[in-house]
């Protein structure tokens, strides 16, 4: 399993100044994914980009964008973030009235869907959705801001969702995001996640270190 984690960098520890060039440099570092985290100050207590930023990023990468939305109401900026270049869209079930719907509008608009469940959101928010999602993103801080530490009690529900993925038989992405290091990767990686996405502890050094760090969550 280690050897087929996939890593996802989170931008929102990037240098905002230069983030086509950060961009750049994650891809030739060896991440798999660009992971962007969408957020309005309303949903979460943060706000970050939209999708003029994605749209301008997106011929800095080559890699799929990773559009977490961490947005509310959702629905209505879908095909926004779509046209601006996302290849997923996350989103999650309080995020809107219907959740169902929301997955089969991102599916309509020829992207991946996720659904993602926030350290008190249940496992079984996802059990009718299975067969609308691309990816499944545990959320192992509370979402909003990064450097946060990892929630230890979301490892069982990891594993939860790891039993849910296996049983159905398709090929769905288990995303891990809060608090990843090394020493967290491990774990989460041996409760089944696939795909681990990482701010402080990829973009800490700056570029140079940045292989390096990539290569250490993979362990």
């Amino acid at each position: 399993m280690a050897s087929a984690v996939k890593i996802a960098p989170s931008i929102l520890s990037a240098d905002f100044a230069r983030l086509g060039a950060e961009i750049q440099a994650i891809e030739a570092a060896g991440a798999d994914l660009i992971h962007v985290d969408v957020m309005d100050g309303h949903f979460v207590p943060n706000i970050t980009i939209g999708p003029a930023v994605i749209k301008a990023l997106r011929p800095h990468g080559k890699k799929p964008f990773d559009v977490h939305l961490m947005i509310s109401p959702v629905d209505p900026y879908l095909e926004a973030f779509a046209d601006a270049g996302a290849d997923t869209l996350t989103v999650h079930p309080e995020a809107g009235p219907h959740v169902h719907r929301s997955l089969q509008q991102i599916r309509k608009l020829g992207k991946k869907a996720g659904v993602v469940l926030n350290p008190g959101t249940p496992i079984d928010e996802i059990d009718n959705l299975m067969d609308l999602v691309d990816l499944i993103l545990i959320m192992t801080v509370n979402p909003g801001f990064g450097g946060q530490s990892f929630i230890e009690s979301q490892l069982p529900k990891i594993e939860a969702a790891r039993k849910r993925i296996d049983a159905t038989g398709r090929d769905i992405a288990l995303e891990v995001d809060g608090g990843i290091t090394p020493q967290t990767a491990k774990r989460a990686i041996a409760a089944g996640a696939t795909v681990l996405v990482a701010g402080t502890a990829v973009f800490q050094g700056g570029p140079s270190q940045y292989a390096a760090n990539i290569a250490a969550l993979r362990g």
